[in-house]
C-alpha cells in the first residue's frame, strides 16, 4: 500500500474508532434511563423506560377520556391503539386548583396509570439477599393518592423503595372534586341504575380491573393485589372494602389516615345538594344533563369547597349500598387482611392552613368560644365545655390545642374503631406513625410543632417532591423507613407484615388493643393509644 493509501486508511480507522467510542460514551451516559422493551396490554402495546433498579411504564390510559358526553358518566372502555404507545411520561392530572398537595389542572382527559416493576437483576426480597427472577410473579401494590378527593396526582409518588423489595407498584389518577363526586337528579335519571355521584370511586375500580387484565404482562400477580392509600386514598380503600363492585379486585388493603369520614349522605341528599350547586354554577332553572356538561371546568372548580371532607361519595345503592362504617361494623365487606393506621398529630397541618393562617391570633380567654365554633364547623357533636375540661389550653396556642382535639376526634379514635370492627372478621394490624420530628414537606413552619402530622409517613415509603427543601431523613428515620417498607411489602406478599429482621407486629384485637408505634429508629408495640387520644370520650359521642 502506498504511503498516501496508508494515511487514508489510518484516518478512516481513527474515525471509526472515535465514532465507536463516542457512541459508547453516549450509551453509558444514558444508562440511567434507557428505552425499555415493549409490553402488550389489552388495548395496545406500550414502551416504557428502564433505570438501573426500576422499569417504568407511565401515562397508560385505563379508560376513555371522561370529556364531553362522558363527563359525569361511569368510566368507559378505551379504543385500541396501533403500534407501541410512548409510556415514558406521566399523563395529565385531573382538574384541580393549585395547592400544596397538587398541581393546577383543567384537563378532564386524565384517567391514566403508571406501572413500576423491578429490574430483575437487582431487586431483592425482604431478607435482603435473594435476587428475584424476572419470571417470578410479584405481589402488586396499587396506590390511591390522597388530597381530600379534591387535589392530588399519581406522579408525586416515586415507589422505587417498594419496587426494589420485589413488588410491582401501580399509581393512578382518578376524577376529583365535583367532577368525580357530583350527584344530580338529571344525571341519575339517565343512568341505568338511577344513581350518580361516585365517579371517582368507579375510576379506581376501572383501574383495578385494568390491573386484573394486564398486570401479568408486567410481571405482577393478579391474584395478589394490595390496595393502599393515604387520607382520601385511605378513605377510598375503606370504600372498596365496603363496595360489592370491588369484590375480587384486590386481596389485601392498607389504610393510612383514612378513617376520618363521619358518614356518607344518601343519594337523595347528595342530589338535593347538587341542585343547589348547579344553580350556583349557572344552570339556574335549566338543570339538564346538557347544561351540566356544558359548564366550563373553571366554573366547576370555583364552586368547590376548600375544607377537607366537604366532598365525598354518597350511598348510591350500587358502588356503596350502605355506609362504610356500617359495612365494616356488620361484617358486610370484602374480607381481606387489613393494615389500619393513623398519625399521632394528624390535624396540625390543617391547624396551620385553616386556623392559624386564616384567623388573627386569639387570646387564651377565647379558647372556649373557639372550641364551640370549631367543633360546629367540622361536625363534632360534643359539649364544648366538656371538651375544654378534657383538653385544657395550658401553654399551647389555640390552633395547636384545636389540632389536638381534632386529631383525636376525627382521625385517631375513628381509626381505632375501624380496627375494632375489622378485626372481628379479618386479620387486622393497627399502627400509629409516631415520629415527632418528621420533615415537613408540604407547608411552611407553624407557630407550633407539627409533630407526626397528616401525610408525614408517606415520605418513609415513597420518594416525594421537595419544593420546601425539607431535610432528608436522618439515620434513625431512614432505619424506620426501611422497616416500614419491609412491613408494607411483606404484607403485600403474605397478608401479614411480619418479616425477618423487623420487630414483631401483633395482630390487633379489641381485647388486646395493641398498636405498633412506628417511631424511629425501631417500632415498638404500645397499649396506651386509647388513653392518649381520649377515645372513651369520643367513642361515647
Amino acid at each position: 500500500m502506498s504511503t498516501a493509501g496508508e494515511a487514508i486508511f489510518d484516518s478512516v480507522r481513527r474515525l471509526v474508532i472515535g465514532t465507536f467510542l463516542a457512541c459508547a460514551l453516549i450509551a453509558a451516559s444514558a444508562s440511567a434511563a434507557t428505552a425499555q422493551g415493549v409490553i402488550p396490554t389489552d388495548k395496545g402495546p406500550v414502551r416504557g423506560v428502564e433505570t438501573p433498579t426500576v422499569n417504568k411504564y407511565l401515562g397508560i390510559p385505563y379508560a376513555a377520556p371522561p370529556v364531553g358526553g362522558l363527563r359525569w358518566q361511569p368510566p368507559q372502555p378505551l379504543e385500541r391503539w396501533q403500534g407501541p404507545r410512548d409510556a415514558t411520561q406521566f399523563g395529565n392530572h385531573c382538574p384541580q386548583s393549585a395547592s400544596p398537595f397538587g398541581t393546577e389542572s383543567t384537563t378532564e382527559d386524565c384517567l391514566y396509570l403508571n406501572v413500576f416493576t423491578p429490574n430483575g437483576k437487582v431487586a431483592q426480597d425482604n431478607n435482603g439477599k435473594t435476587k428475584l427472577k424476572k419470571a417470578k410473579r410479584l405481589p402488586v401494590l396499587v396506590w390511591l393518592h390522597g388530597g381530600a378527593l379534591v387535589v392530588g396526582e399519581s406522579d408525586d409518588y416515586d415507589p422505587a423503595r417498594l419496587v426494589e423489595k420485589g413488588a410491582v407498584v401501580v399509581t393512578l389518577n382518578y376524577r376529583l372534586g365535583f367532577l368525580g363526586f357530583f350527584a344530580h337528579p338529571a344525571l341519575s335519571a339517565e343512568s341505568p341504575d338511577q344513581s350518580s355521584g361516585n365517579y371517582g370511586l368507579m375510576d379506581q375500580q376501572a383501574a383495578l380491573r385494568w390491573v386484573q387484565r394486564n398486570i401479568r404482562k408486567f410481571g405482577g400477580d393478579r391474584d395478589n393485589v394490595t390496595i393502599f392509600g393515604e387520607s382520601a386514598g385511605g378513605l377510598s380503600v375503606h370504600a372498596h372494602l365496603a363496595s360489592p363492585l370491588s369484590a375480587g379486585l384486590f386481596d389485601r388493603a392498607i389504610v393510612q389516615s383514612g378513617a376520618y369520614n363521619p358518614g356518607e349522605p344518601s343519594l337523595a341528599d347528595a342530589e338535593s345538594r347538587g341542585l343547589a350547586l348547579a344553580h350556583n354554577m349557572g344552570c339556574g332553572e335549566n338543570q339538564t344533563e346538557a347544561c351540566l356538561r356544558s359548564l366550563p371546568v373553571g366554573t366547576v372548580l370555583e364552586n368547590q369547597p376548600e375544607l377537607p371532607g366537604a366532598i365525598g361519595p354518597n350511598l348510591d345503592g350500587q358502588v356503596l349500598p350502605q355506609s362504610i362504617n356500617g359495612s365494616l361494623e356488620s361484617g358486610q365487606f370484602n374480607r381481606v387482611p387489613v393494615i389500619e393506621g393513623s398519625n399521632h398529630d394528624e390535624f396540625t397541618i390543617f391547624g396551620k392552613l385553616f386556623i392559624e393562617d386564616m384567623f388573627p391570633p386569639l387570646p387564651p380567654s377565647f379558647y372556649g368560644l373557639a372550641i364551640g365554633v370549631f367543633t360546629s364547623t367540622v361536625g363534632l357533636h360534643a359539649d364544648p365545655a366538656a371538651i375544654e375540661a378534657l383538653y385544657p389550653l395550658g401553654s399551647q396556642t389555640i390552633p395547636q390545642a384545636l389540632s389536638k382535639i381534632a386529631t383525636d376526634a376525627i382521625f385517631a379514635c375513628p381509626a381505632r374503631r375501624a380496627s375494632q370492627a375489622l378485626s372481628k372478621f379479618t386479620p387486622t394490624f393497627a399502627y400509629e406513625f409516631n415520629d415527632p420530628n418528621a420533615p415537613q414537606r408540604f407547608v411552611p413552619p407553624a407557630q407550633f410543632p407539627y409533630g407526626a402530622y397528616h401525610a408525614a409517613e408517606i415520605q418513609y415509603l415513597f420518594d416525594l417532591p421537595n419544593p420546601l427543601n425539607a431535610p432528608a431523613l436522618n439515620g434513625d428515620q431512614q432505619a424506620l423507613a426501611d422497616t416500614m417498607v419491609r412491613y408494607w411489602t411483606q404484607f403485600a406478599r403474605a397478608g401479614d407484615p411480619n418479616a425477618s429482621g423487623a420487630p414483631q407486629w401483633p395482630a390487633y384485637t379489641a381485647a388486646n388493643d395493641l398498636f405498633l408505634s412506628l417511631e424511629p429508629p425501631t417500632p415498638v408495640v404500645e397499649s396506651g393509644f386509647a388513653a392518649d387520644h381520649k377515645c372513651a370520650f369520643w367513642d361515647a359521642q
